[in-house]
């Protein structure tokens, strides 16, 4: 079994993957756009979402971020969940939230923690809220 997140984006699903991917050193498995969905598929799509991402993955070290556009009608900003990237090395962990926090929202700045060599936790500026976590050796 494998579990992923699966996150819902207002347009801009495209450039967070692609943001991701970069971010954290992963790639671009697939964009798909509503556009490519089947006639009679069962969802109507409007004009305005044909061009935006019905469904994309990126993956990263063998796990992956999945996402799409919601239609503006169902679309909710995401609320009491957090992405959490599982770092072992300091300096990756230190780059991963350098470039992921650009132009978002710091809750809890980089630092080392009782049980972290470092943690830090934030809001992406798409609005993702992330923590990222590098522990520190168990005896």
């Amino acid at each position: 079994m494998k579990l992923n997140a699966y996150i819902s984006f207002n347009g801009n699903c495209r450039e967070a993957l692609e943001f991701y991917a970069g971010a954290l050193g992963g790639k671009v498995i697939s964009m798909i756009p509503y556009s490519e969905m089947p006639a009679g598929a069962g969802m109507p799509i409007s004009p305005e979402l044909s061009d935006k991402i019905m469904h994309g993955r990126v993956e990263v070290d063998g796990d992956w971020i999945m996402a799409s556009d919601a239609p503006p009608e169902r679309y909710r900003a995401p609320q009491g969940i957090q992405m959490s990237a599982s770092i072992n090395d300091v300096a990756q962990a230190e780059a991963a939230y350098a470039k992921l926090s650009a132009g978002g929202t710091i809750v809890m700045p980089m630092t080392e923690t009782f049980w972290a060599q470092r943690f830090a936790m934030f809001q992406d500026k798409f609005g993702i809220s992330w923590m990222i976590n590098c522990e520190k050796p168990r005896p």
